[in-house]
Order: structure tokens, then C-alpha cells, then sequence
């Protein structure tokens, strides 16, 4: 083999290297993205439909569209109604989000098989705890397929969270907003009002914009 030869072999090597590269880089340089905060103009009842299956685990991810600093500053937002759903709570009350108006609210979707559910719930619970005029409600899809009552009861048990942690036995609050990969994070003022939604883990500067939003 001469020399010029083994030279367009090892440029060969490159490209595709340097393609490989850039795959792994689109597929994973938004693992751990922050800033997936989004305004509630766009709400539920814009949402795809949802999918008969339980929604799968969401990387974080950032997006092209609009975000709260993208308004138009001085033009007066007009936000829909947040999507009421039944859920229970850890005796098997039912909790409604309506029971909350006159509250903001931060409404986070989980579950003990989606990773970065798991990672994110340390920022929530130090949030709660610093926001104690915010309602945190976590719902937990129990599908009692890939997450049963058991599993999600004993991983709050295990931890000592501030934060509300409610089960969505029938999936209500899970088809109520369209989801179809977890974690999502919803934003609701104490009007009862969808302001601002994150997909995927939120960081926590996110989270604080968001509250930031509903506390005005």
C-alpha cells in the first residue's frame, strides 16, 4: 500500500469519524438543557393528542420556539385556562387542580422509571421550600402498568419532600394535558391560568423563572 493510498484511507477515517461526532452531539448536547422554558400561549388544547400509551421519559431539551423573554415587552399577555383534572392523594382523597385557585401553582408530571424525573425533584423540593406561597403539586402518571401505586408511594416515602405528591390512578390529569413524555413542568397563576410549560428537566434557574412568572 503506498503512501497516497493510506492517506485517503485515513481521511476517509476522519470524515466518518467527524460524522459520528456530530450524530452524538445532536443526540445528546441537549441532555442537559435549562433554559426549556416556554409561554403559555401555547397551551393544552393546542398540544398533539395524546397517545393511549403512557407518555415515554423526555431528555431536557431546548426548542426554537418563543420564550418569555421573546414577548413583546409591555404588551398584556392573555393566558388561557389551565386544564382541570382529578387525581389522589397519598389516602386515596381526590384532589382536584381547582382546589388550588387563588394560589400559583407549579404542576409537575413524574414517575419513578423516567430518570430525569428523579434527578430533577431535589430542585422542586428546594423551590417548595423556598416559595411557601406556591403550591407544588406533583403528579405521578400510575398507569399500574409501568408504575404502580406501590413503587411511586415508596419512593415519597423514602424521601423527605415538601413538595404535594398526588397519583393519577386513571391517567385524568395525564390526558388533560396532552402528554407524551415525561418530565413536563406547567406554570399556573393563581387565577387558575396557564402562563409558562417546560419539557423535559428543568434546571434550576429555570424553575425559579417560571415561579417568577406565576408571583408577580
Amino acid at each position: 500500500m503506498n503512501n497516497k493510498l493510506k492517506w485517503i484511507i485515513l481521511a476517509a477515517a476522519l470524515v466518518l469519524l467527524l460524522a459520528a461526532a456530530g450524530l452524538l452531539y445532536n443526540k445528546f448536547s441537549d441532555k442537559f438543557a435549562t433554559d426549556n422554558l416556554f409561554t403559555g400561549e401555547t397551551t393544552a388544547e393546542t398540544t398533539p393528542a395524546p397517545s393511549p400509551e403512557l407518555p415515554e421519559e423526555s431528555t431536557p431539551e431546548s426548542s426554537e420556539e418563543s420564550s418569555p423573554e421573546s414577548s413583546a415587552e409591555g404588551s398584556e399577555q392573555e393566558y388561557q385556562p389551565a386544564p382541570d383534572f382529578v387525581v389522589y392523594d397519598y389516602d386515596g382523597n381526590e384532589v382536584k387542580l381547582s382546589d388550588y385557585k387563588g394560589k400559583p401553582v407549579v404542576l409537575n408530571f413524574w414517575a419513578t422509571w423516567c430518570y430525569y424525573c428523579m434527578e430533577e425533584m431535589p430542585d422542586f423540593n428546594k423551590a417548595s421550600l423556598n416559595h411557601p406561597e406556591v403550591r407544588f403539586l406533583m403528579v405521578n402518571a400510575t398507569d399500574g402498568v409501568q408504575e404502580t401505586l406501590e413503587n411511586a408511594k415508596e419512593y415519597i416515602d423514602s424521601n423527605d419532600y415538601n413538595f404535594t405528591a398526588v397519583y393519577d390512578t386513571q391517567l385524568n390529569a395525564v390526558y388533560a394535558y396532552g402528554l407524551n413524555s415525561f418530565p413536563a413542568t406547567f406554570f399556573i397563576n393563581a387565577d387558575g391560568e396557564l402562563v409558562a410549560y417546560g419539557k423535559g428537566m428543568m434546571g434550576y434557574d429555570t424553575l425559579e423563572k417560571g415561579i417568577g412568572m406565576i408571583t408577580e
